[in-house]
């Protein structure tokens, strides 16, 4: 991208869809940090200081309240493949509870984008300012978990949370008590003497 068309980015307004959806969130502050343009004009990918939203090219006006966001802090990874046309594609993988102190990773979500702008760079600052701590233990048997320490926002506290390798080491019994275990450990040796 030139100096010129950045420049012009950098002060270009969001599209007038992507601000009404910012603008009808229910918090007051959340602003647009960045978006990219969905190839075939299906709408943008818009990073705002809450997290990522996708709005949709023919969102009517009043329906822009009920565009989802995906807080920054469930953003399990975002991986972005660029093109030498200024595009690219994002791989978000977002993460559920599924119990408490216990995230699974959903399928990741493509998102093909015509012009990216901003955007990349945008999120991976987001997504690494949510991560205060991250590891990765090994389990009997192959297979692993992250243990992970995230900030969460309106949270004081850092929130701790386990992320299986594998699903199906996550419904044995006998692995979710060494994950809990080995989290534990982890939640201790982060407390402050």
């Amino acid at each position: 991208m030139s100096l010129a068309s950045a420049l012009r980015r950098r002060f270009t307004r969001p599209p007038e869809p992507v601000r009404a959806v910012v603008a009808a969130s229910p918090d007051p502050d959340e602003r647009v940090l960045a978006w990219g343009e969905l190839v075939r004009g299906q709408g943008w990918l818009v990073a705002t200081s809450r997290g990522l939203r996708l709005v949709p090219a023919d969102l009517p006006l009043s329906g822009a309240g009920e565009v989802g966001v995906l807080r920054w802090h469930e953003v399990g990874s975002a991986r972005w493949t660029a093109t030498n046309d200024g595009g690219g594609s994002f791989a978000v993988t977002a993460l559920t509870e599924v119990e408490p102190g216990v995230q699974a990773r959903e399928p990741a979500q493509r998102h093909a984008l015509a012009d990216a702008g901003d955007l990349p760079a945008v999120v991976r600052r987001r997504v690494d300012d949510t991560v205060v701590a991250s590891q990765r233990s090994p389990l009997p048997n192959g297979g692993g978990v992250l243990l992970v320490a995230r900030r969460v926002p309106g949270q004081a506290a850092r929130e701790w949370t386990v992320v299986f390798d594998d699903d199906a080491h996550r419904g044995d019994p006998e692995m979710r008590e060494i994950a809990r275990r080995k989290l534990a450990e982890a939640v201790a040796a982060d407390q402050p003497d």
